[in-house]
């Protein structure tokens, strides 16, 4: 049983492993908050469970209704291995695997989030709650734990209840090779791509600020450049952009907005560059695997997850976070040679054939998912 956050979530980065999973002869079950994504899930031969996730809410409230929710659906499941996602689910569904004595369990880390990656007092408190929650979910016989970015595999080999062996780094959810093709740098005026979820963290921001200075230091430039925001609201997140200032970025002309968009292999074709800006806490950002798998350099932060994704200077270049001057030097640096942001957008190809192939991905869980089952069959025969 995978629990996950939401649904179209579990579709962009898991929805393979899953499938995998069902053609090695798994039962899959999925519980997750729905949105219009049910029926999807349902024509893969997946049993899907709806459950409330309150993704931006701290209500507490909101987290026993989730966790009696899990316990019913588990409870009457009964799965051999839940494959926890994200850190509700992993805190919420490791308590309720602990109370149902669930045989085995995967805790897998897309990225700690801002408590790992934020400063004072405050952030310091919420990362040691969240160390102690994990700690305590984590009392459980047979588990394992995949990380995405070696900042992450330093903070989770800190808790006491984890061993190096039982923490995997798997670099991301992979990518499709065969769905992103290594094209030549398109011909005509370059435009550079912002691909992300509009949240002020991920430096969309940042992105518009760089582009406005660039175009009002180089007017020169002005027509000769494009400068797209690819990516929707997410208004349960408190973090995200309002509708408000995106209709101002629209209004104000520097950027383009291309909304939410389902064919990003077609999207980076068009790409000049490809650009992530982010300080979230980032697991291994799957924008910029698939911008290394279309052949297009990228322009990510000094930032863990997002220097994990990269190789500078060579696949991309690597500017500091929140530093809108090194952003739009770092446009300018790509705009004054088509051939080093060809050279670049080559070595990304070459990295995601090496690294980010989401055939090997998927063999890492689906690995794992026996290691667990072998574990659970020890347990239940000691002779074995």
């Amino acid at each position: 049983m995978f629990i996950i956050n939401v649904d179209w979530f579990f579709i962009s980065h898991r929805l393979q492993i899953a499938l995998k999973a069902k053609e090695e002869g798994y039962e899959v079950h999925i519980a997750t908050k729905l949105t219009d994504r049910e029926e999807e899930l349902k024509s893969y031969g997946f049993h899907v469970h709806p459950i409330e996730f309150s993704r931006g809410s701290k209500s507490i409230l909101g987290s026993v209704g989730t966790f009696y929710g899990l316990l019913k659906v588990i409870g009457n499941v009964r799965p051999d291995i839940v494959h926890l996602i994200t850190i509700k689910p992993i805190i919420i569904g490791g308590l309720v695997a602990k109370v149902l004595r669930v045989p085995s369990v995967l805790f897998a880390f897309p990225g700690l989030g801002l408590p790992f990656v934020s400063k004072g007092p405050r952030a310091a408190v919420l990362r040691r709650t969240i160390m102690f929650a994990y700690n305590t979910v984590m009392l459980h016989p047979n588990f394992k734990v995949i990380v995405q970015n070696s900042s992450d595999l330093y903070q989770i080999s800190k808790l006491k209840r984890v061993s190096s062996k039982d923490v995997t780094l798997v670099p991301g959810s992979g990518v499709d090779l065969s769905k992103h093709k290594a094209l030549p740098l398109p011909i005509g005026v370059p435009v550079i791509v912002f691909a992300a979820r509009l949240l002020v963290e991920k430096g969309v921001r940042e992105f518009v600020e760089a582009a406005a200075l660039l175009l009002s230091e180089n007017a020169g430039l002005k027509g000769c450049v494009r400068f797209v925001v690819v990516g929707s609201l997410d208004l349960e997140n408190p973090n995200s952009i309002s509708q408000v200032e995106l209709d101002g970025w629209i209004e104000h002309g520097v950027v383009e907005v291309w909304g939410q968009r389902e064919d990003i292999p077609s999207v980076f074709e068009r790409a000049f560059c490809v650009v992530l800006p982010s300080y979230y806490g980032e697991g291994l950002p799957k924008v910029l695997v698939e911008a290394a798998a279309s052949g297009r350099a990228v322009i990510t932060t000094d930032h863990p997850g997002c220097r994990d994704a990269i190789l500078p200077n060579v696949t991309g270049l690597l500017v500091p976070v929140r530093d809108v001057k090194a952003l739009a030097e770092a446009f300018k640096k790509l705009l004054e040679s088509r051939s080093l942001c060809a050279e670049l957008g080559e070595g990304g190809r070459r990295l995601a054939e090496s690294k980010f192939d989401i055939s090997s991905v998927i063999s890492t869980h689906l690995e794992l998912y026996k290691v667990l089952v072998l574990g659970l069959e020890r347990r239940d025969n000691p002779v074995c």
